[in-house]
């Protein structure tokens, strides 16, 4: 929607939307951070254990997009959402790391859990599904809160993947070290996202939008966050 106006009942339309995308992410979340911290400590998996912290992680992100949505104006709100989510990617990383690193350096050896392996793969089908009706829902509203908050899922899903691939490696041939490792690379992701979220430079990921309802005029952005990036 680069160039077409979006009307303000359009925009209340996409602003439940983003709502009920956060509802349904924090729902799911919650449930996997459960089952996956269960798994984990019947299994002595703290692949696992982190993957079900890191759940929690993404609830707090959901939970940012449902404070702002549900605000009158959520455009007064942008700001402080993008830099709550910039705090929420970097406790993601924090978490992630250190579960990595105990991975790395433990001496325990997991077992295999089919109920984990089974977890990653459900994760595996529901997140990119949030992902691209966040990332259009986020780009027509011109909200660079949805997009980040589309990130922290995205990344999310790749956590589950490293993790069905760690499950299987170490089930199948004891490689319990490949988990860890690809682990860390998604922190490091995790804290470039954390970076950009924090400046407001998920704007760029935001379609620009006409903004007709007084002046007939154009606007860079449905928010404000794209004409203010000081740090």
């Amino acid at each position: 929607m680069s160039t077409s106006t979006v009307t303000p009942r359009r925009r209340a339309v996409l602003s439940r939307r983003s709502l009920w995308l956060a509802y349904a992410t924090a729902g799911y979340n919650l449930l996997e951070g459960l089952v996956a911290i269960a798994a984990g400590a019947a299994a002595s998996s703290t692949a696992l254990v982190g993957f079900g912290l890191d759940s929690f992680v993404e609830v707090s992100s959901a939970a940012v997009l449902i404070w702002q949505f549900r605000s009158r104006v959520p455009e007064d709100r942008e700001r402080l959402a993008l830099r709550l989510i910039g705090l929420s990617f970097f406790a993601l990383a924090a978490w992630v790391s250190v579960d990595a690193l105990r991975s790395l350096l433990g001496s325990a050896d997991a077992e295999a859990s089919p109920v984990g392996i089974g977890l990653a793969v459900a994760s595996l089908i529901v997140m990119p599904l949030l992902v691209a009706a966040k990332r259009r829902t986020g780009r027509e509203l011109g909200s660079a809160t949805v997009i980040a908050d589309s990130t922290q899922t995205l990344l999310c899903t790749y956590l589950s993947a490293v993790l069905l691939v760690g499950l299987l490696l170490n089930a199948l041939w004891g490689w319990s070290w490949a988990d860890p490792i690809a682990a860390l690379v998604i922190a490091g992701v995790a804290v470039r996202e954390g970076v950009q979220a924090w400046r407001g430079e998920h704007c760029d990921d935001c379609a620009p939008v006409a903004i007709a309802e007084t002046t007939g005029r154009t606007s860079g952005c449905a928010d404000n966050c794209c004409t203010n990036r000081e740090v």
